[in-house]
């Protein structure tokens, strides 16, 4: 929970944050009503919360989309009147604000481990599950700054994670925005081949498996005749599907993986510790050709550990 006196520390470019003599007087009033632990807000919203507003919020972007979030809509969906919520929101600009700040920093993220490769870890695989429960946020994330207090502590912590290697904070935000750009956009490759997959369903519809095969037994044969494309045909031939939905949760490891290794050789030289045992790649299975195969997967959940809310670090727009 932020603290009271946190309600302020909002970026002062965030699109919501213009200025409001009303919305800033309603604000000033319940804030000095909740250091008084008194209540003075009207009758038809004193059954509302803030808390229950953004909930509900959420829930309907997760359904339909952000486009679906409307004050007007919302307060229906709490079954009050509109204008009840503005004494709680002064805007849709807000809500989203708030909405972002909610899921990005609603659980904060644990404690700093000690082993900064961990801390990353543990931020990737948290960030790519929360992208994934509410895809409407990657819409956002390229253009709104999202910063707000739940966000902030949880900066704080991840750039606890450094500590002790020397870091200024410069390298240590580098590190923790260059993780969110790769997950931001694993996530997005990710969403891009489920719908790819619903996208070949359509297509093969009415199609027997035999007949399935057929079509793509055809395709590969003209690709064999041209003789131009080798690599290609090597990959088909192996029936490998490079966007295979039982692959995602190992090819995404493999890029952290990598990402950190990068990471680590430009850090200063630390004290000698044991070996990591290496981490094998699982195989990947047979399936059907590259973006033909009449997969019907859903985005593969991430891989089972902690799973804190994801927080402020996003890639700079």
């Amino acid at each position: 929970m932020v603290d009271i006196d946190d309600e302020d520390l909002w970026a002062p470019f965030l699109a919501s944050r213009t200025p409001d003599r009303q919305a800033a007087r309603l604000r000033a009033h319940a804030r000095a009503d909740q250091r008084r632990g008194q209540r003075h807000v009207p009758r038809r919203a004193d059954v509302l919360s803030r808390d229950e507003i953004v909930r509900v919020a959420i829930q309907v972007a997760d359904a339909e989309g952000a486009d679906a979030v409307t004050m007007r809509r919302i307060a229906r969906e709490l079954n009050a009147g509109t204008m009840s919520l503005y004494w709680h929101i002064a805007s849709k600009e807000e809500l989203l604000d708030l909405m972002i700040d909610e899921i990005q920093g609603g659980q904060p993220m644990p404690e700093p481990s000690g082993d900064w490769r961990q801390d990353m870890y543990v931020l990737a695989r948290s960030t790519r599950q929360r992208l994934h429960q509410h895809q409407w946020m990657m819409d956002f994330l390229g253009g709104r700054p999202p910063t707000g207090p739940k966000s902030l502590l949880n900066l704080e912590r991840v750039l606890a994670s450094f500590d002790g290697l020397g870091l200024d904070s410069a390298a240590a935000i580098d590190i923790v925005s260059t993780v969110g750009t790769y997950v931001l956009g694993a996530v997005l490759r990710e969403v891009q081949e489920h719908n790819n997959e619903s996208f070949r369903d359509q297509q093969f519809a009415g199609l027997t498996e035999d007949e399935i095969q057929q079509v793509l037994a055809e395709f590969t044969e003209r690709v064999r005749a041209t003789g131009r494309y080798p690599r290609l045909l090597a990959m088909l031939d192996d029936r490998h599907d490079p966007d295979a939905a039982e692959t995602r949760d190992a090819r995404f490891e493999f890029g952290l993986e990598c990402l950190l290794d990068g990471i680590a050789a430009h850090l200063p030289a630390q004290p000698a510790t044991p070996p990591r045992p290496a981490r094998s790649r699982p195989a990947r299975p047979s399936t059907q050709p590259p973006a033909l195969s009449p997969a019907a997967h859903t985005p593969a959940p991430p891989p089972p550990g902690p799973s804190p809310t994801p927080h402020t670090p996003w890639p700079a727009s």
